[in-house]
């Protein structure tokens, strides 16, 4: 996932909420960084752009590209590191140089979306220029095989939540909107805002998809801490009343909150599952995920209530995390698994760890089960983690003896008046589900050098897929794939392999950017 600099509510957030001035101060290497960006970014909008949309990887002839599973040519990717996250960072440039191409280019990244956005307001993974006959094939084939991606292998009129997708083409429409305040994209915008106040459970929760769809598996209509669905739409309602001032957002925003309490289990077992019924029962989602409690949900969910006290300053956010993290500690796995310390599922009742499995080789005669066995675990879905308790129980006492006053009075929901965002939004490599994406650590010299004659930097596409051929076939074929990414030659997941070839990556670009931005301004 993307590492933002904008913890909202955060002193170190305020700081950065200040006014675009550019800064032109002569540094060694400079003129050669700006003239290494627009090349890059040339390449990017004037070359590889669809309508403006980018996916994730292509191969140099362009021949195949892939988001997170093969798309076709017509096909942008909404989900990170996608379309979204390029606007982003066509932001983050524009606010380093001054050079007013970054921001045309942001304009561009905008316009893809919007012709996207689903009439509800929100946006599905991906968009497709194509016809609806188009996108729905491509459901009945490459999406309906890919074994592991459950999520593509039902076609569905609605948008996601899912994988911050709708949070951060909403968040960019936001930043673009608040730069130079133009209405063009405030209908967009207006829509966005609608979507996540719409889908909004009375209780304070989201759904995974909406509006509802009977032909989708019914978890889309789960309240949703998977893949931060409910962190990130309070982020971007933090985000509309600290822009904005919009007062509609305040009640969202405190019911929002306030979900992460009503959902906790409470002792003997004081975590949280990924998703619950709209009546507040746990619940499970994809077939490998089983109704049980998530150890990563629930440390994730202990970092929440740190940041809503930061926020509000309400001590009612901080009572159950002592009992969580004391409960959190006694699951240490006695002989680590994969070498991480902590099991993913937790069953109910029991306090026993679970292991999901799989077995088959695709789709068709495929099927993914639990037990209590350790032994050949998925490789496409932890099941252990690790985690510093020691360190988020330091970070616990520590905010406990702060006063909340000095907190509170750096929170947005404190101001009288509508605040900057920070300047910069993206610090990272590693993002979203891209198995090519990666911590790079190149130096600057090294990226000037590495950019080819074309525009683009040659990275080794680790990440690929099998063709679309066909179903397979209802009996097993020969091979073990119960750790693979992949099952047989008909699955389309994606997998890595261990004959790369080299090619365009989306991700190498946002990272080695961010690097290039960061030597410009390194604040």
């Amino acid at each position: 996932m993307i590492s933002r600099r904008h913890l909202l509510g955060s002193a170190a957030a305020m700081s950065l909420a200040v006014q675009f001035s550019p800064v032109l101060a002569a540094t060694p290497g400079r003129e050669q960084i700006l003239q290494t960006m627009r090349r890059a970014t040339r390449f990017m909008v004037e070359d590889l752009a669809t309508n403006g949309g980018y996916v994730w990887s292509y191969l140099p002839d362009r021949s195949r590209r892939w988001g997170e599973i093969e798309a076709s040519p017509t096909m942008i990717w909404v989900q990170p590191p996608g379309t979204a996250t390029m606007g982003h960072l066509y932001l983050d440039a524009y606010h380093a140089t001054g050079d007013e191409y970054y921001y045309t280019a942001a304009e561009q990244v905008a316009g893809a979306l919007m012709a996207g956005q689903h009439r509800s307001g929100g946006w599905n993974y991906f968009i497709n220029f194509d016809s609806p006959a188009a996108t729905k094939h491509w459901y009945e084939t490459v999406g309906k095989n890919a074994w592991r991606m459950e999520e593509f292998q039902h076609y569905s009129d609605n948008a996601t939540f899912d994988d911050m997708g709708t949070a951060e083409a909403s968040q960019f429409l936001l930043r673009l909107f608040a730069e130079k305040r133009d209405a063009r994209y405030r209908p967009a915008l207006d829509k966005a805002i609608s979507f996540v106040l719409d889908s909004q459970y009375p209780i304070g929760g989201w759904p995974q998809r909406w509006p509802y769809d009977p032909s989708y598996p019914d978890y889309q209509r789960f309240i949703t801490f998977n893949d931060d669905v409910a962190a990130e739409n309070v982020n971007f309602l933090l985000m509309i009343y600290q822009v904005l001032g919009d007062a509609r957002v305040l009640d969202p925003i405190v019911r929002g909150m306030n979900l992460y309490l009503v959902t906790h289990q409470g002792a003997p077992q004081p975590g949280w599952a990924l998703q619950y019924t709209p009546d507040l029962r746990p619940a499970g989602a994809r077939t490998y995920e089983p109704n049980a409690l998530h150890t990563g949900t629930t440390v994730s969910n202990v970092r929440k209530l740190m940041d809503f006290y930061r926020l509000t300053g309400e001590t009612k956010f901080l009572a159950r995390i002592p009992e969580t993290l004391d409960w959190l500690e006694t699951l240490r796995l006695a002989e680590p698994v994969r070498g991480r310390n902590y099991p993913t599922f937790i069953e109910f009742g029991t306090n026993r760890p679970i292991f999901v499995h799989r077995r088959g080789s695709n789709v068709v005669n495929g099927e993914y089960y639990w037990d209590y066995s350790p032994e050949a675990t998925l490789g496409h879905y932890s099941g252990s983690q690790n985690f510093d308790l020691a360190a988020l129980r330091q970070e616990f006492e520590t905010l406990r003896a702060t006063p909340a006053a000095e907190l509170v009075a750096s929170s947005p929901l404190a101001g009288s008046s509508p605040a900057p965002l920070p300047r910069y939004f993206v610090s990272g490599g590693h993002t979203g589900s891209d198995l090519n994406a990666g911590e790079r650590d190149a130096s600057i010299e090294q990226l000037i050098r590495s950019l080819n004659r074309e525009g683009w930097w040659p990275t080794q596409l680790t990440a690929t897929s099998n063709p679309y051929s066909g179903s397979g076939p209802a009996d097993p074929v020969a091979g073990d794939y119960r750790t693979t990414h992949v099952g047989d030659v008909s699955d389309t997941s994606p997998y890595t392999t261990d004959q790369p070839v080299t090619g365009i990556s989306t991700s190498a670009y946002i990272a080695n950017m961010a690097h290039l931005i960061a030597a410009l301004d390194p604040e």
